[in-house]
Formats: structure tokens, C-alpha cells, sequence
């Protein structure tokens, strides 16, 4: 969920909500969407996203709080890094040097994070599916020239389609490892902070968008709290296309997705699964809608009385909070954050019969709800193989989802999986 403050650097503190908090430290920003987003694109470039001094050049252009600027300088640098990627390719018209495609692949991933960066803080509307299927085609083409092995599939489910990427390992005995994103996510950035760390470890890699992801919610398909039912249709239509085995597939739920996997866990059997990790869990969601119910109610109020608590914002742009606010009720599909309490009330995935091997990850940087859900949810579950890491400043890894070192988070899930026996 989006938050609306943090601490800087200097220990200085800005209004919080420690519960919901996915950060505590700033980095760049003072708005702290801003700073959360901008870390993750830092975060990206050891799997092949912007450059640090790319990053840092386009957050020269962006006016702290105000959305428009930030996805106009993501987007003009997107521009940018694709005109980069034609220039390396017109060098090899005859497509026989593979240094030439293999930098252009490069630029191209690096603008397909710019476009996925620059709808970040865009509201629900022609401007965001644009920026979005750009995205998604830098993506495809970025794979491509790249020489991965990426393949597109479309899973039927609730009258519409979940889409995803699988890529294979030449050794068809490779385990799997399904990797599901949150509440801001579509399944190509998946890919980048982790999805290729995975396959160059050796696993095969499955992303694929649930209900709610992506653009999935322009089907009517939106966030569901019986999660386990598309993830155990992803397992099916992943078996049936590309032959794997789910008792030596592994499931990695992020943000939001640690609450969808924490459910697969609760399903029957945990849905035939060999392993699963959440970074961090989320058991009871409802939990946070009702803090952001009850801060959507306070920015009505605001605005009511015409308070301004930003004087950086253009007051015709919406701030970075309230665009992803309107983004994530889209999502929802809902009209309010009280009516997703309402909606979600009692959902939880109930820990009793979890059998499956599980690693519950947890960042110190994490709000209340996050800490107290992931740790109840380990102490419950009667796992045999269970595994609590938490990571703290000295780690570099220690922001929601590991942003701020997403190799780091890699490394333990691949040393949890490599010490089971499947």
C-alpha cells in the first residue's frame, strides 16, 4: 500500500504511520512514494536496469512531490535509451555482430524500466495504458535481443486472461521458481530485480500478473482474496505448456503477493508446492486497507478545507500518493478504501495447516503491520522447514522487498531452496 511519510537521513522526522511504513531512511526524496520508487530503480541496476548515474540524472529532473515531473523525466529518458538501442542496431544492419544487438538489448532494458518507472504515479486512464504497453513492448523486445529464452503465455481465468512469461532451462530437470509481484506490480519488472537472477542460477523462471496486476484489471479482474484459485490455474496452465513439476516449483510472493502466496500455503496440500517464500508475509489484509481507509478520509478532509500540505505540488497534478492511491483502488476495484475494508473484512490466510517449506523474509525498515503479521504468521505455521530472516541495516537489504539490495534477497531464497530436498 502507499504510504505518505518516512525519516530522512539525518534522522530528522516527517509526519508517519509507522504500521504501514515500507520505509524509514531517506534517500533521495522527502516524498517518501517518491523515494520508495526512485530506491527501487536504483535497486534495478544490478539486473540490468538504469545505471546509478542514470538514475540520478533523471531525479535531477524531478520536482520532489510533484507526479508530473517525475514521469515526464522517466519518460523522456526511456525516449532516450530507446533512440540508443536503434543507433546500436543500425551499426549492424546485416545482424551478425552480436556485440551491437547485445548492447542494444541492454539500452532496451534499461528503457523498458523508464516507461515502467514513469507510469508509477500516473492515475487510471489513456496516459497510463500507453506508458504501460510501451513498457510492455521494450520488454518484448528487449528479450529478444537479449537472446533469452522468453516465452509469453495466457491463462484463462474469471472470463479473461492472466498473462505471464516463462523461461525455460535447457535442463528439464531445472526446479521452478514462480515469482508474484505486489500491489504496484506487473509481471515484466519482475524480471529485472529478480526473475534473472533466478535463471542464471539455474532455475526455470515463471512471472505471471494475478488478478488485480498489470493491466489485468481492465478485464473486471481485480484483487481477490481467495488468491490461491489463479495461482493454482497459473500451476495448471504451467504444467500443461511447459511441463513442470510443481513439486519442485518454488513460489515468491512480494509486498501484496505475500499475502497471495501466504494463501496458496493455507490451500489444500499448498497447492502441491515445494517451497514457498513471502518478503514480507501479509496475512490479514485488511489490516492495512483500514489504515488507508482512514487516510483517504483525512486527504478528503483536507481537501475540504482547502489546507495545502505541499507547497511543491502543482495543484492540477495530483501528489505522487493520491495518483497511486487512485491506481491501486483501480486494482481493488473499488470506488473508496472504505469499501475495500468493507470487502476485505475477515480475509485472512489462516497459518494452522501449513505444511510446505517456508521462508518468511522481513526487511527492519518494515512498518508494524508487516513486522507483527510476518512474525505471528512464522510462529504459527507447523512447518518442519521454516525459516524467519530478517534483515537489518548492515545488510543493504533492510526496505519493503528488499528494494535496496534485491540481490541480497535472491542469495537467501536460492540458499533456503538449494538446502531442501526435493
Amino acid at each position: 500500500m502507499a504510504d505518505t511519510n518516512t525519516t530522512d537521513a539525518n534522522s530528522a522526522t516527517r509526519d508517519q504511520d509507522y504500521s504501514t511504513q515500507r520505509l524509514a531512511q531517506r534517500y533521495r526524496f522527502s516524498d517518501v512514494n517518491m523515494d520508495l520508487f526512485f530506491l527501487s530503480a536504483l535497486g534495478w541496476s544490478a539486473g540490468g536496469g538504469l545505471s546509478i548515474g542514470e538514475a540520478f540524472y533523471i531525479a535531477t529532473q524531478i520536482q520532489d512531490g510533484n507526479s508530473a515531473s517525475w514521469t515526464a523525466a522517466f519518460e523522456r529518458q526511456g525516449g532516450i535509451l530507446q533512440k540508443q538501442a536503434d543507433e546500436w542496431l543500425a551499426r549492424d544492419a546485416d545482424r551478425k555482430n552480436k556485440a551491437l544487438m547485445r548492447a542494444a538489448g541492454e539500452s532496451r532494458l534499461r528503457a523498458f524500466c523508464c516507461y515502467r518507472s514513469a507510469w508509477q504515479f500516473v492515475v487510471p486512464g489513456e496516459q497510463f495504458v500507453r506508458l504501460f504497453r510501451t513498457s510492455q513492448a521494450l520488454f518484448t523486445q528487449a528479450m529478444s535481443e537479449l537472446g533469452l529464452p522468453a516465452k509469453a503465455f495466457s491463462v484463462a481465468y474469471g472470463g479473461g486472461q492472466l498473462p505471464g512469461h516463462y523461461f525455460a532451462q535447457t535442463d528439464k530437470s531445472a526446479p521452478t521458481i514462480l515469482v508474484l509481484g505486489g500491489a504496484d506490480t506487473c509481471h515484466e519488472d519482475r524480471f529485472v530485480p529478480q526473475g534473472r537472477f533466478y535463471w542464471d542460477r539455474g532455475y526455470a523462471v515463471a512471472l505471471a500478473d494475478l488478478p488485480g496486476q498489470g493491466l489485468v484489471q481492465a478485464q473486471n479482474l481485480f484483487w481477490e482474496p481467495e488468491a490461491d484459485k489463479p495461482i493454482a490455474a497459473v500451476l495448471n496452465a504451467l504444467e500443461a505448456q511447459f511441463g513442470i513439476d510443481r513439486h519442485r516449483t518454488a513460489l515468491l510472493g512480494m509486498s501484496l503477493g505475500g499475502y497471495f502466496v501466504s494463501k496458496a500455503a493455507a490451500a489444500p496440500d499448498s497447492l502441491g508446492l515445494g517451497a514457498i517464500i513471502a518478503t514480507p508475509v501479509l496475512t490479514r489484509p485488511e489490516a492495512l486497507f483500514s489504515l488507508a481507509a482512514a487516510g483517504e478520509k483525512k486527504e478528503n478532509k483536507t481537501e475540504e478545507t482547502g489546507d495545502k500540505a505541499d507547497d511543491n505540488k502543482d495543484d492540477k497534478e495530483p501528489s505522487p500518493a493520491a495518483a497511486n492511491m487512485a491506481v491501486l483502488a483501480w486494482k481493488a476495484g473499488i470506488q473508496s478504501f472504505e469499501e475495500l475494508k468493507t470487502k476485505w473484512a475477515g480475509v485472512v490466510a489462516d497459518p494452522n495447516n501449513v505444511q510446505v517449506p517456508f521462508l518468511s523474509v522481513l526487511g527492519m525498515q518494515e512498518g508494524g503491520i508487516w513486522k507483527e503479521q510476518t512474525q505471528a504468521w512464522h510462529d504459527a505455521i507447523p512447518s518442519p522447514k521454516k525459516k524467519l530472516l530478517t534483515l537489518d541495516a548492515e545488510t543493504g537489504a533492510d526496505v519493503h522487498c528488499q528494494a535496496n539490495n534485491t540481490l541480497r534477497l535472491v542469495q537467501e531464497v536460492d540458499a533456503f531452496l538449494q538446502d531442501l530436498i526435493w
